[in-house]
């Protein structure tokens, strides 16, 4: 196995991110860590962070590329959203990449569609340098190679990893989180303006008026950095926009972060699934890839993620920006159990290669075809990195090919 160093934010902080690379290096198997440390400082990091890099300090990325390369790693997996890198739109990534002399492999977790010339710059620049770079939806593929102009040749298609949640009946678990007798429509994930939660708000008179056992939970802490700028806010005046809108007891907010072990009984809990988001350039959606492996019934807006991960049948697409359009299909499923079902198996069925084994599996290959180690041998049936077609791999045909 080559061995990797992971450099992102990481867990206790409290981000999508620091998830997603804390599930992925327990996945590899190899946990060694160099986190992203916020001004706000997380608190006390697990064992395997060896290397602290302060996001503002651009003497910290020099010291920490130097740090690697004296060590024994063959690859840095690196993961990239511009707000967690330090400088002008994150731009001590580039000064990091560049001090490195160990091959780097990018995740990428926002490619924006009207970036500034400033992101597309560090967003181009940033594929040139690394060894490969990993996205994880034909949508993004397509966008890069499209709009950015990268050579489909330097691209990997993994999808984003789900756990492991055994199906179980909602009603089996609505118990124990007080929501006996309730529709459950679940959205979670940190809090915070650019996800539609006020549409969904906004939609629940007349989900209530259609079925007045109606309930929309919203799982999870306000976003720290929203919460050091102005408190819980924004919070509240979703609660304010409820108390209007006359479904305050309709609208339950669950604010704070939630272990895996409880956020899998929400899941588990949940009728129906949502993803409001307003920004259809959205290009990944942890949360929505969980509720698809939680064999969830989903309603979303049509941002690019969810439009080709609900394809065929595995969800419901509706207008983003308008509450009524979202009442519609929240009510269709509300009220239609058969439909529910029928939902949540299709997207179950498709998110059996995205756990995370499969996934650790997958990147586990990019990294020992990079670091020129001996590649990795996966059970029969496991999704992994196919050799590459037309240009971009694939994981076990859940893409097609970038430009389609």
């Amino acid at each position: 196995m080559a061995k990797t160093a992971f450099v992102s934010t990481y867990p206790p902080q409290r981000c999508g991110i620091a998830t997603f690379t804390s599930d992925l290096a327990l996945a590899v198997g190899d946990r060694e860590i160099v986190a992203i440390q916020p001004p706000e400082k997380p608190g006390f990091y697990p064992v395997e962070v060896s290397r602290r890099v302060a996001r503002d300090v651009p003497a910290d990325y020099l010291s920490a590329a130097r740090w690697i390369d004296a060590r024994p790693f063959d690859v840095v997996s690196l993961q990239h959203e511009y707000g967690i890198w330090g400088g002008p739109d994150g731009a001590y990534v580039l000064d990091f990449i560049e001090a490195l002399r160990t091959p780097v492999v990018a995740t990428l977790h926002t490619v924006l569609q009207n970036p500034t010339p400033s992101q597309r710059r560090i967003l181009t620049e940033l594929v040139h340098l690394a060894a490969e770079t990993v996205v994880m939806s034909t949508a993004a593929a397509s966008l890069l190679t499209r709009s950015y102009g990268i050579d489909p040749t330097r691209l990997e298609i993994v999808p984003h990893g789900v756990p492991q949640i055994a199906l179980a009946a909602p009603d089996s678990v609505k118990p124990q989180l007080g929501l006996a007798g309730h529709t459950v429509i679940l959205s979670f994930g940190l809090l915070g303006p650019g996800k539609g939660y006020e549409s969904a708000i906004a939609a629940m008179p007349a989900v209530v008026r259609a079925d007045q056992t109606a309930l929309y939970v919203i799982v999870g802490a306000t976003h720290p950095d929203l919460l050091r700028r102005e408190g819980e806010a924004y919070r509240n005046q979703l609660a304010r926009l409820a108390a209007s809108l006359g479904v305050a007891d309709r609208v339950r907010f669950v604010g704070r972060y939630v272990a895996a072990s409880e956020l899998a009984m929400w899941l588990t809990a949940a009728d129906i699934f949502v993803t409001p988001y307003p920004n259809l350039e959205q290009i990944v959606s942890g949360t929505l890839s969980y509720a698809m492996g939680a064999g969830k019934a989903i309603v979303s807006t049509p941002y690019a993620y969810a439009t080709e991960r609900l394809a065929q049948g595995r969800g419901r697409l509706v207008a983003a920006g308008s509450s009524e359009a979202l009442a519609e299909g929240l009510i269709e499923l509300a009220l239609n159990g058969k439909l529910r079902a029928e939902y949540g198996q299709r997207a179950y069925a498709h998110s059996e290669g995205m756990h995370w084994p499969e996934i650790g599996v997958a990147y586990r290959r990019i990294f020992s075809r990079i670091a020129g180690v001996p590649g990795v041998t996966g059970a029969a049936g496991v999704a992994g990195v196919k050799p590459r077609r037309e240009g971009v791999a694939v994981l076990a045909d859940r893409a097609v090919v970038a430009g389609a």
